[in-house]
């Protein structure tokens, strides 16, 4: 090679390799900045199953395992601190990632028949992180926009082996791998509590009209909560309170795709 050409390489190389390493680190920093729930749209919930998606809904909640609803702004639902019930084996294949008593027996979100995930130890909840992480991302390579962990309150059912401050630390580590993937992270419950602090950028709040919790939302994320009643009563009372600055719909407990859909 001629000497001024390797002169020549010599001088720029450095700059082409520093911006070929630059350039990943940048496009993943634009990825991962997390839209905001659109406004003026109603929401559904279908967590029982994939169902028509009517005009004037522009925000639609499915399981990981769907697709995402065409033209709509997708959240992706992934029970982040309990286990489903179709995925035991999964878990049982982990069972020291899953909470147990004194016995050794595995602790049970009674109302729904779910395990509670063990996020008592940062080396646990790094593990757990990292699985949730990987259902996270698939969420973001199938078209969904943002991701809402079930159920952050889950350390209310735990008869008292889970405290709030485990909850929270592990609610950090999921909300950075929302994050990391270009997806909005959504609180689910757990109202009165400033979820902005551990990363979370809109709720999901069950039956707040029912327990009088909205407003305990709001004051937090103002427009950005999504509201699932279950109970024909509280859903008319929220839609009263809130339905002109939240998107609220009253659902079957079962959510089942032919079930009941309503809105205010």
């Amino acid at each position: 090679m001629p000497r001024h050409l390797r002169t020549v390489l010599a001088a720029v190389l450095p700059a082409v390799l520093a911006a070929l390493l630059l350039a990943p680190a940048t496009a993943h920093a634009a990825r991962a900045e997390p839209a905001s729930l659109p406004t003026g749209t109603d929401v559904d919930y279908q967590l029982g199953g994939p169902a028509y998606v009517p005009d004037n809904v522009g925000i639609v909640v499915r399981d990981r395992t769907e697709t995402p609803a065409p033209g709509a702004f997708n959240v992706c639902y992934v029970n982040g601190f309990q286990t489903q019930p179709d995925a035991r084996r999964f878990w049982l294949a982990r069972r020291d990632l899953l909470l147990q008593d004194a016995d050794g027996r595995l602790v049970t979100d009674e109302a729904w028949g779910e395990w509670l995930l063990d996020v008592r130890t940062a080396a646990k909840r790094e593990r757990l992180a990292r699985i949730v992480g990987r259902w996270t991302a698939g969420c973001a390579r199938d078209g969904f926009d943002a991701v809402e962990y079930d159920n952050l309150d889950s350390y209310t059912r735990s008869s008292g082996l889970l405290r709030a401050r485990q909850a929270t630390a592990y609610a950090r580590l999921l909300t950075a791998a929302a994050h990391d993937a270009g997806l909005a992270a959504g609180q689910k419950n757990r109202a009165g509590w400033d979820g902005t602090r551990a990363g979370y950028d809109f709720a999901i709040a069950e039956e707040c009209g029912r327990y009088d919790e909205c407003g305990d939302y709001t004051d937090v994320y103002g427009d950005q909560v999504l509201v699932v009643e279950y109970r024909a009563r509280d859903f008319r009372k929220t839609c009263e309170g809130f339905g002109d600055r939240l998107a609220v719909v009253l659902r079957d407990r079962a959510l089942r795709p032919d079930g009941v859909r309503r809105w205010c």
